[in-house]
């Protein structure tokens, strides 16, 4: 059996937590390609915790950035893929409502496309897909 892709999931903590958790249960599904490795630290964004948040990025093999109604101010979501961009760890861009405005996170470049999450989607983002 082929090693999963291991994923940090970068994501609003004050507002999409639901839709992390959305995550987590697509990656125990039999099918699934990929694993969590970790996910966005819930500490004060002071100290430490980018320096966590660093260590963890690089040691997977894509971020997932779950964007909401309020991930344009989210500032741990856009300084977990500053983390991504300077280490060169590859990222994507996940509406995370259907229903809903989806705004991307401020360090999110422009050229950046955000993917609709469907189970399809999110398979062919892991693998590489972009």
């Amino acid at each position: 059996m082929a090693a999963k892709t291991k994923v940090f999931v970068s994501f609003d903590y004050d507002h999409d937590e639901t839709l992390k958790e959305f995550l987590v249960g697509q990656s125990k599904l039999k099918d699934s390609p990929f694993e969590l490795a970790d996910w966005s630290i819930k500490e004060a964004l002071s100290g430490n915790w980018k320096e966590k948040a660093r260590t963890r990025i690089k040691s997977v093999d894509v971020v997932a950035v779950i964007c909401g109604e309020h991930a344009d101010s989210a500032t741990g979501v856009s300084a977990e893929i500053t983390i991504a961009q300077e280490e060169k760890v590859s990222y994507f861009l996940l509406a995370g409502y259907k229903d809903k405005t989806n705004k991307r996170p401020k360090a999110a470049k422009s050229t950046d496309k955000m993917y609709n999450w469907t189970w399809d989607n999110l398979k062919v983002l892991i693998g590489g897909g972009r």
